[in-house]
This record gives C-alpha cells, sequence and structure tokens, in this order.
C-alpha cells in the first residue's frame, strides 16, 4: 500500500430513503418500523464505504482492504429525502491497519454523526485462502 497522506479526505453522498430509515422488520410493532429518520445502522454501513474511498487509491496491485472496525455516535437525524453527506478523513496508518474519522451532516448543516472505522489491508490471495478455509469449515458443520 502506497502511504495515505494525515488529513487524506474521501466524501460520500446519499439520499435518505424510506429503505434507510428505522425499520427492525419484526412482526412485534415495538421491534418493527419504528422511527422515519435515517438509521444509525445505515449510518455505520455508509461510514464504512467512505472509509474504504479513503484507501481506494492507494492499494497497490494484488492488496485488499476488509473492515476490521466501524464505531458510529448518531447526534441527529436526517429525514426521507434529506441528503447526507459523510467525509472521512485519514488519521493514521499503523502497519496494515487504516484508521479513519467520519463526519455527517444532514443538507440542513447539522452535525448527524461521528464515526471511525478501521480496515486492514492483506493481498489478495491471503483474502481468499481465509475465506475459503471458512467456507471448508462452514460445509463440514453442515454435514
Amino acid at each position: 500500500m502506497r502511504p495515505i497522506p494525515p488529513g487524506y479526505q474521501a466524501t460520500f453522498e446519499t439520499v435518505v430513503t424510506e429503505a434507510m430509515t428505522v425499520d427492525f422488520e419484526q412482526a412485534d410493532p415495538r421491534l418493527g418500523r419504528l422511527h422515519p429518520v435515517y438509521a444509525t445502522y445505515w449510518m455505520a454501513k455508509h461510514m464504512e464505504l467512505a472509509g474504504r474511498k479513503i484507501i481506494l487509491p492507494f492499494l497497490e496491485e494484488g492488496e485488499e482492504g476488509i473492515g476490521s472496525r466501524v464505531s458510529v455516535d448518531h447526534l441527529a437525524s436526517a429525514l426521507p429525502g434529506m441528503r447526507v453527506r459523510i467525509v472521512a478523513e485519514h488519521l493514521r496508518t499503523e502497519g496494515n491497519r487504516v484508521h479513519v474519522r467520519c463526519t455527517a451532516w444532514n443538507e440542513l448543516g447539522d452535525r448527524i454523526g461521528e464515526g471511525y472505522t478501521e480496515q486492514v489491508i492483506l493481498p489478495k490471495d491471503r483474502l481468499e485462502q481465509i475465506f475459503g478455509r471458512l467456507a471448508e469449515r462452514w460445509r463440514a458443520h453442515r454435514t
């Protein structure tokens, strides 16, 4: 992996849809569709996506990143139809771990979330071996 400059940024923008609102998809009304706002789990996914955009220009041939950590503090809301912008900022790289801070805003300018992601950079063939061994164990477990 080529060095990522400290402070390097990447952004991800999306418009909140009904599908991105809080819905735990359960028959129990206390666990089904709850709040008509951008769900924390969608924010976490989008922060991880923004963090991945940090590494993409710096990966070398045969390398891949895999998420190893995501944390989110959901501070305020965004409604369906609102644009959300997430800015990811490279904090540091320690060995093969890339640490990124993420901040999310709604289109009204409210800071709606802060978070952190980490990705581990590995050779693609190593990841394929790891996934292959897991698949073998899973097949053996099911038989």
